[in-house]
Formats: structure tokens, C-alpha cells, sequence
């Protein structure tokens, strides 16, 4: 599990991008959650190869934005896609094409994975999938007789071996000076904290005080022990929303699933997006 002893560096978005290396295994969460955008641009310009991502528990725009530009040799998910926007143009290309591994999983079993590195057990056991075709496509999933069943009693049930990510990465609304950094209910974000060996996280502020004495922030607050870095990011999470914050900018949105089509079109849309950077 992430945990350091001190108070997490502050840096910035660069800085904190220079932080996940190439192989990563990366958690990254769903686009109703708190996606670090700013961060995922930072990494595509960086040129990070080789992320096996862990989408908790689906992948959205940022999976999809990091497969185009070659990030990404695997990802392990329930789903990618980008909602009402349709399919995820540059995740289904790089499928069709076998640019990419993919590890077919569902909502229930990414999170018991990440469940069992957060109690520090090997696995976590879970019934619903017993039956599925998944357990032919996932060997690392394996099915046993429940050994608490009474005497004679056929009770197979399915066991998933923990998930421990290198990296959680993710954006929240805000962080105290001492490291702490408030999700509110967002709760699978506070489960990739713990479960993963490092959490990088941008944050829109950082604010004076402690907010786990407070005790109307502390039940949403990931304590700092289990923060390794902290980046200020005002928008972070745009073009995706962050709650209690800006809502998804839903025309940048539209026009990413429209250029993304093609590969020729995601080109033209990266060279843009690398524009605005400089002259940010």
C-alpha cells in the first residue's frame, strides 16, 4: 500500500508527470470520478510508453487519449468507452488492430482486486462471475472449492488475485498543507490511495489547516501518509468535470470523439492540444 511517513511533496504538474515511468502499472479512475487531466496531457507529451492500465472500474476519455498517442500496452477494465459521446475511437482501433492487451474484467472484480492490496491479503473471493466466459480469457482468476462449506457440500466460488498498481492517479477539488487531500464520496478514489505503492494527485487548491480535524471534511479525506506528490492544477480534471467544482465541457467533449475517429484526425487534435500548451 502507498504510504510515506512525511508530509507528500508539492510540485508541479511536469514534475509530477516525470514521476511515472515507462511500464507503469497505472491506476486511473472513471470520468464520473476525478480524472487528472492535466496530467494525462502532460504525460502524452512526455511520450510515456508501455502503462498497463488499471481502469477503476472503466476507462473513459483519458484511457482513450492516452492509447492514441502510444502510451498504452494494456489495459485491464469493465469498459471503455466515452458514454453518450459513443465508442472510444482510439481504445477500439488499437483492439481491432492488437496494438494493445486487453484484460476483460467487470466493476465488481476490478474493485475486490484492489479491495485485497488495500487489506494487504492475497486475493479477495466474489460469486457473481462463476459461469461467465471471463474465467476462460482470465487464467489468473481461479475458481475453488469454498473451504468453509459444510462437510459434502459443493460450494465453488471464484478467487482474484489482489491488484496492486505502481501508481494511482487522480484530481480532487482540494488538498490541506499538510498533504491531506479531500475526495469527499468519491470513496474509490480513497481504495486506489491504499491500495496502490505510490498516489500522484492534482488537486484545484491547496488550502491553510488540517482537514482530517475538521470534522465535516475528514470522512472524505485520504490522509497523507498514503499521498507520495501533490501538483496544483486550476481546471485539472477539463475537459471532464470535477463535482462541487465545473461541470464537462461538453462541446471540447464532442469535438475530441469527432476528431478521434481517425487516426489522422487524433493527430491533428494532439497537435493542437500540444499548441495550447505552449502558449498557455
Amino acid at each position: 500500500m502507498a504510504a510515506t511517513t512525511s508530509t507528500p511533496d508539492f510540485v508541479a504538474v511536469e514534475t509530477l508527470a516525470a514521476r511515472i515511468p515507462n511500464g507503469a502499472r497505472i491506476a486511473l479512475p472513471a470520468d464520473y470520478s476525478g480524472c487528472a487531466m492535466t496530467m494525462v496531457r502532460a504525460l502524452m507529451r512526455r511520450g510515456v510508453r508501455d502503462l498497463h492500465v488499471v481502469s477503476v472500474p472503466q476507462g473513459g476519455f483519458q484511457v482513450d487519449m492516452l492509447i492514441g498517442a502510444g502510451c498504452v500496452a494494456r489495459v485491464e477494465a469493465a469498459a471503455v468507452t466515452l458514454g453518450e459521446y459513443g465508442l472510444a475511437p482510439r481504445f477500439t482501433a488499437a483492439i481491432r488492430s492488437g496494438e494493445i492487451d486487453m484484460w476483460d474484467s467487470t466493476c465488481p472484480a476490478l474493485l475486490a482486486g484492489l479491495q485485497a492490496a488495500e487489506k494487504g491479503v492475497p486475493f479477495m473471493a466474489l460469486r457473481g462471475i462463476l459461469g461467465s466466459d471471463l474465467l476462460r480469457v482470465r487464467p489468473d482468476w481461479k475458481v475453488i472449492d469454498n473451504p468453509l462449506a459444510e462437510s459434502g457440500v459443493k460450494d465453488p466460488i471464484v478467487i482474484l488475485p489482489a491488484i496492486r498498481p505502481d501508481v494511482a492517479l487522480f484530481h480532487a477539488l482540494k488538498a490541506d498543507a499538510k498533504g491531506n487531500v479531500w475526495v469527499g464520496v468519491q470513496r474509490e478514489l480513497m481504495m486506489m490511495a491504499h491500495a496502490s505503492k505510490t498516489a500522484l494527485v492534482t488537486v484545484e487548491k491547496i488550502e491553510d489547516g488540517d482537514f482530517l480535524r475538521d470534522p465535516e471534511l475528514a470522512a472524505g479525506t485520504i490522509p497523507s501518509l498514503y499521498i507520495s506528490a501533490i501538483a496544483q492544477a486550476r481546471n485539472g480534471a477539463w475537459p471532464i468535470g470535477l463535482d462541487n467544482a465545473y461541470p464537462a465541457d461538453a462541446k471540447a467533449l464532442a469535438d475530441y470523439a469527432a476528431a478521434a475517429a481517425t487516426a489522422e484526425g487524433f493527430a491533428r487534435w494532439r497537435d493542437a492540444m500540444a499548441r495550447d500548451a505552449v502558449h498557455a
